[in-house]
């Protein structure tokens, strides 16, 4: 990874996505190269928009792209209803093998349900119930009589994930991690989750406090007293759920990034779905992935960056009350991206952060300017480009 100040560029793979993903990626590009951000974009389709070019939502010079970088920023993905498809996240977290997905959750706008918000769930990102082993049992005349699903989780998966999120906790100063299972009923399933996270934690004594919460009672806490949370691991299934929740507590999900995170690659991505019903109306939200991209820049060790972005944002929707509707305002898409921008311009956060040469930033800018032309290009073409309804399966907003 490039360091900071390091006048290299990093490759990395974006992916504008579907629905509302081309006009929030557009968004948070636009805010990157007003950071200077260090990252030479290649541009590839996934989703919806790639099943009308490639009849994949998944094709192979996107994976290709995100083999080459090892790095990816990807808005919102529908996968397309009917004719096979998995879903296309799914996919991408087995084929490069992302087996940790980290979901904060932490408190923007002041003044909600809940105050002071701050909580890490880390969720197995492989194996459990994710792993799609179902199918149907005819019965009688019916040929889906009953459904069966298995689910999978292995001793090195629950290993690598306690680590993973052990380590998490000692690097960002975080106290405590709460283990979530459900190994009173699923006793191998989870039980075998349970057991090695507990193992492990043994290694972090005196380190990190650990305790362990049944997932209907973590869940039913959470609403009731969330502030005694700080890390939650857990299983595949219920860091989905549990996710969601969490984003409840801070505004909901257009305040929720996330980030897939493997051994040789890591992509990073907002929680939400890609919102067909609003898409092209240049209302959404673009918090949410620009959140994402401020954990990109932490993975890159440009925290500096990271910093000015977050302050930014924090000055634009908290100090000035520029809004989106999901936030209870009025602004554009377009109006809270300025708004950002014009705090980055102004020096939001650059007290705390390392001195740039102008010369390096502007040559920064430049490189990830030219992607902005392409994703606007991407949202018109996303329009015109829309697959036969006769030839092409349907899409869902829907995500996993």
């Amino acid at each position: 990874m490039a360091k900071p100040n390091s006048k290299a560029l990093i490759p990395a793979t974006l992916i504008p996505g579907d629905g509302i993903g081309p006009e929030i990626m557009k968004a948070t590009i636009t805010v990157l190269n007003a950071l200077g951000a260090p990252f030479a974009w290649d541009i590839q389709t996934a989703g919806m928009a790639a099943v009308s070019e490639h009849l994949d939502p998944l094709p192979e010079a996107t994976l290709a792209s995100i083999r080459r970088t090892g790095l990816a920023l990807k808005g919102p993905l529908t996968t397309p209803v009917g004719g096979g498809f998995r879903s296309i996240n799914v996919r991408l977290r087995e084929e490069f093998k992302l087996f940790g997905n980290v979901r904060p959750g932490k408190t923007v706008i002041p003044g909600g349900r809940y105050e002071d918000i701050d909580v890490v769930l880390i969720r197995e990102n492989l194996e459990g119930l994710y792993v799609g082993f179902d199918h149907y049992i005819p019965i009688d005349n019916d040929p889906h009589g009953a459904a069966i699903s298995s689910g999978v989780n292995t001793r090195a998966g629950s290993r690598r994930i306690a680590r993973f999120a052990f380590e998490y906790a000692v690097q960002n100063g975080r106290k405590k991690i709460t283990i979530v299972h459900k190994a009173n009923i699923l006793k191998a399933l989870t039980g075998i989750f349970l057991e090695t996270a507990m193992e492990m934690a043994k290694e972090y004594e005196g380190r990190v406090q650990v305790e362990e919460r049944i997932v209907d009672a973590c869940a039913m806490q959470l609403v009731l007293n969330p502030w005694q949370f700080d890390v939650l691991l857990t299983t595949n299934l219920f860091g989905d759920i549990l996710s969601d929740e969490i984003a409840g507590l801070v505004g909901g999900l257009g305040m929720a990034p996330g980030a897939n995170i493997g051994e040789h690659a890591a992509i990073f991505e907002a929680v939400h779905g890609s919102a067909p019903d609003i898409a092209g109306r240049g209302i959404a939200n673009p918090i949410a992935l620009l959140y994402a991209a401020g954990m990109m820049l932490d993975h890159v060790e440009r925290q500096d960056l990271a910093t000015r972005l977050r302050d930014a944002i924090h000055q634009a929707v908290v100090v000035d009350g520029v809004r989106t509707g999901d936030l209870g305002g009025k602004a554009s898409t377009a109006e809270i991206t300025d708004a950002i921008v014009a705090h980055i311009q102004k020096g939001a956060g650059k007290a705390a952060a390392p001195a740039k040469a102008k010369g390096e930033a502007k040559a920064k800018s430049e490189a990830a300017a030219k992607a902005a032309p392409k994703l606007a290009e991407t949202a018109k073409a996303q329009d015109a480009a829309k697959p036969k309804a006769a030839a092409k399966p349907k899409a869902s907003g829907g995500r996993k």
